[in-house]
């Protein structure tokens, strides 16, 4: 009778300023059998420090994160202040 607990990530790139969306599932399981399982979300924009984050966000941050897209969206910003 083992407990496990069971993180998985994935991942959507959301919105012309290429916002990473992060889905966080963590299962409970018990011999091989899920008991529970929950999600966590979080939104990572073009102005984050990813410099503490997995080498699979880092990745997509430097793909995604052009100077045009964080230029837009830091114009966004502004202009929603």
């Amino acid at each position: 009778m083992a407990l496990e607990k069971v993180i998985t990530y994935d991942y959507e790139i959301r919105s012309e300023f290429k916002q990473i969306q992060e889905r966080q599932r963590t299962a409970i399981v018990e011999d091989g059998v899920e008991l529970s399982f929950s999600y966590h979300r979080r939104v990572l924009a073009p102005d984050a420090d990813v410099s503490g984050e997995s080498d699979e966000v880092k990745g997509m941050a430097s793909a995604l994160w052009t100077d045009e897209v964080k230029a837009a969206w830091a114009a966004k910003q502004a202009e929603d202040e």
